[in-house]
């Protein structure tokens, strides 16, 4: 389920200190966002931090509760998202220090996939069919 308008104005609020926070609806769940990258989750009210090898670290209080899961084809899918511990809303200090490293990792997420990506070169279209007539330009109308 997605978070709440209150609950997200209130981890928007929270989280100013990143810089600008925005909330997206995604999949049934909410996804935080700043600076362009997804730093977190958000399910049922429930903030969930991105988790890279390197945060892994930071967030090791998280590993006590199952990550941020889904169900596909009769199994479970876990995702990179740690659940952040309740006690990070009465710290707010400590609750931006879990988000700049859960920002990090997401841009740490973003430089990998940019660099596994595969280049596309476009071909050029051809405006002729394989046996020789022009293509019509607009396939409403009929060629003359």
């Amino acid at each position: 389920m997605v978070a709440s308008n209150s609950f997200g104005a209130f981890l928007c609020e929270q989280l100013a200190p990143l810089g600008p926070v925005k909330m997206r609806r995604m999949f049934g769940k909410t996804g935080v966002f700043c600076d362009g990258l997804m730093l977190g989750m958000v399910r049922d009210d429930t903030l969930y931090f991105r988790v890279d090898d390197q945060a892994r670290v930071v967030f090791k209080e998280a590993q006590s509760f199952p990550p941020l899961n889904y169900a596909k084809k009769g199994g479970i899918i876990d995702l990179a998202f740690w659940r952040a511990p309740e006690r990070l809303f009465d710290e707010p200090d400590e609750l931006i220090a879990w988000a700049r490293a859960a920002l990090a990792a997401a841009r740490r997420v973003a430089a990998k996939r940019e660099r596994s990506a595969p280049r596309r070169t476009t071909k050029p279209r051809s405006t002729r069919r394989r046996h020789g007539r022009p293509m019509n330009p607009n396939p409403r109308r009929a060629p003359g």
